[in-house]
């Protein structure tokens, strides 16, 4: 985390969590999500207008990445300052960008190196990094698909609803919190 970062956070211990209002998509993009997005639906839900605008701004989207963690729980969030930003994910907390080379890099710009390749029941193709578990990226599922076929890496098959659960990660922190106050 930046230091700016860590001196806000002692400066205000106390500064209430955010929920709803940051998204990540299929593709590794963030969404913006006011209040107006959040009365259409849910992150996920697929009504127009429900992600939320998609943020564009190249440094604050930086930002967000070098702030970008979990929680015990496994929610994720982005640190703004002494503000925790909860996650909204469309699928996974990582999308992965994979090289020619079979090299693979993060939506946040990290490298890391794969261990297990996934696909679901739906074919979509998920890999087990250093780095945690995510979706490849739409435009990068043919070299992993080559590379499957070529004997590079080995294929197996899970359940698209078992994956939160086995690779511990909270799709929605805003649903769990509203599970929680009740």
């Amino acid at each position: 985390m930046d230091d700016v970062v860590h001196q806000a956070m002692a400066k205000w211990p106390n500064v209430p969590h955010c929920y709803g209002w940051l998204g990540l998509d299929a593709r590794g993009h963030w969404h913006l999500r006011n209040a107006q997005a959040q009365e259409v639906g849910t992150f996920t839900s697929g009504v127009p207008g429900a992600k939320g605008s998609l943020l564009q701004h190249d440094k604050l989207i930086a930002f967000i990445h070098r702030n970008y963690a979990f929680d015990a729980l496994g929610q994720w969030y982005f640190q703004n300052g002494p503000q925790r930003v909860y996650v909204e994910l469309e699928v996974t907390p990582w999308v992965w960008r994979v090289g020619e080379d079979l090299s693979v890099r993060a939506h946040t710009g990290q490298d890391t190196a794969c261990t297990r390749c996934l696909a679901d029941e739906f074919g979509w193709a998920y890999l087990e990094t250093q780095l945690g578990f995510g979706l490849v990226h739409t435009l990068d599922v043919g070299r992993v698909a080559e590379a499957i076929e070529s004997g590079r890496c080995q294929l197996e098959v899970v359940s698209r609803k078992e994956l939160a659960a086995c690779y511990g990660f909270v799709r929605s922190p805003a649903a769990l919190q509203g599970a929680v106050q009740r």
